[in-house]
């Protein structure tokens, strides 16, 4: 089991979340650094992962992409996504793994009752699970999640274009069109004022955007 960290400029974080993740025995990790101005590259191979460059920042997607790509090619039955600004708990991931032995993906879900999330999140969150019913057909409780895993199957049959946030929910699209059985399973995650300061998060501009691709794309 591979995970993959898409990353764009995490190199204040980036190596406590390798670590992190090794302490619970996730060893075999692809960042991939998505066209990075700071040290992120540097600080995760000093991390000890394996990890991949875009010249040119492309996007959310696109990393996730070069990411699934790279562990196909390093012969993973299974890959895990996984946010590089420390949001999601490795603690969670045992679980994941488990449930692909009954299902092709797994979604990761945030409670979006719990205080500590933004309500921006929350609203944002919604928008997007509204839209993914309406243009793809399926119903999901938190359909922009970073957290999710996929069996060797859904590696092999997934094609998606996409490469900045839209990417998160034309997997329900790709999950619809190949009759893929799914799941969702509850994941912590954590809010901190470094993730919700960062000048590359997605923007309320940006979410529009990411809609009107969707429409386009559906």
């Amino acid at each position: 089991m591979y995970i993959v960290i898409p990353t764009y400029n995490e190199s204040k974080v980036i190596g406590q979340v390798l670590a992190e993740l090794h302490r619970y025995g996730f060893d075999r990790c692809i960042v991939v650094d998505d066209g990075s101005t700071d040290d992120t590259f540097i600080k995760a191979k000093e991390g000890g992962a394996t990890v991949l460059r875009h010249i040119l920042n492309r996007g959310k997607g696109a990393s996730i992409k070069t990411g699934i790509e790279a562990a196909k090619l390093l012969g993973a039955r299974g890959v895990i996504t996984f946010d590089g600004d420390g949001q999601h708990e490795p603690k969670d991931i045992k679980n994941m793994i488990k449930l692909l032995d009954s299902y092709d993906v797994v979604l990761g879900k945030r409670n979006f009752t719990q205080k500590h999330i933004p309500i921006a999140k929350k609203i944002g969150n919604w928008f997007g699970n509204l839209l993914t019913w309406l243009i793809y057909g399926l119903w999901v409780q938190d359909s922009q999640s970073g957290m999710r895993s996929y069996s060797k199957k859904a590696l092999d049959l997934i094609e998606i274009f996409a490469d900045r946030y839209e990417y998160d929910s034309e997997i329900m699209r790709e999950i619809v069109r190949h009759k893929l059985k799914y799941t969702e399973m509850p994941i912590s995650v954590r809010y901190t004022h470094y993730s919700q300061n960062k000048t590359n998060r997605q923007s309320y501009l940006g979410a529009v955007k990411t809609m009107l691709k969707m429409l386009l794309s559906g």
